[in-house]
């Protein structure tokens, strides 16, 4: 499915930019994808809110690559009610090896969902950390780009969880961050968040206060993916205005929680994020 395979998501692309491995780059997120019911609704409400373009994956009709100008940005499926999959943002991971993450998480406590199965170029797979938070991972070729899919629209996702020092430690030992090797991500302290750095880069931020029977999905633990604009007070007009709910959001603040009309959450956020 394409929305499990990063690689696939700019195949005919014609960006100039040499195939980048797991290998060489792991445990930093990879790839953003969105499991929907209808698929020509969330591509109308995505491109009025973030202006996002669409082409239609290798994988069929069920699928699309979201664009933010010619960079890929997000995999869309159509596959919620098909296989009875929750409608949701889901980061994915780079990983040298599919199968011993898997076996890493389910040691520390972890469940899969999902895989790991095969999508050439490579294999992925759904998981959940103890606390309920699901996640992807991905191991094989990454986009095309990838730089460039880092920078242009999921600048980070952040991890709402019960205690964010446990989540690094699950995340740590399961993706084999702070593991020392070349191109390894490195986990850093601000405050009460812990920080993910790739390249030089944070790419993602993990804070404690979700709440684990939480009714409200918001609260309970989550990945949250954010997407930057250049305009948030007209981004959240658009969502109102296309069916989308605003969660949460204070005029004059840089960031917002929306859902789209089939109840997806992401966050925008004006300017580079933090």
């Amino acid at each position: 499915m394409n929305h499990m395979n990063p690689a696939s998501a700019d195949s005919d692309s014609t960006l100039p930019h040499a195939v980048v491995s797991t290998d060489s780059v792991f445990g930093a997120p990879c790839w953003v994808s969105l499991t929907t019911r209808d698929l020509e609704a969330a591509e109308a409400f995505y491109t009025a809110v973030l202006g996002w373009t669409f082409r239609t994956g290798r994988l069929g009709e069920r699928f699309r690559t979201a664009l933010a100008g010619d960079v890929p940005v997000a995999g869309l499926a159509a596959v919620a009610s098909v296989y009875r999959m929750a409608v949701a943002w889901t980061p994915y991971f780079a990983v040298p090896s599919a199968d011993e993450t898997v076996a890493r998480s389910r040691e520390r406590g972890g469940t899969t969902a999902v895989g790991p199965l095969a999508f050439p170029p490579g294999r992925a797979a759904l998981l959940a950390d103890r606390d309920g938070a699901a996640f992807g991972i991905w191991e094989g070729q990454l986009a095309t780009g990838w730089e460039e899919w880092r920078k242009a629209a999921p600048v980070s996702v952040r991890l709402h969880t019960r205690d964010a020092f446990d989540a690094a430690i699950f995340y740590g030992e399961v993706l084999q961050w702070a593991g020392g090797g070349e191109g390894c991500c490195e986990v850093q302290y601000d405050g009460a968040e812990v920080v993910l750095r790739s390249g030089g880069e944070t790419v993602a931020r993990i804070h404690s206060g979700a709440l684990g029977q939480a009714p409200d999905p918001t609260i309970r633990p989550h990945w949250q993916v954010h997407f930057t604009v250049d305009d948030l007070p007209a981004c959240v007009a658009a969502a109102r205005a296309h069916g989308g709910t605003v969660v949460r959001w204070e005029e004059g603040a840089r960031e917002a929680v929306l859902t789209d009309p089939d109840g997806a959450s992401f966050t925008v956020r004006e300017g580079a994020a933090e």
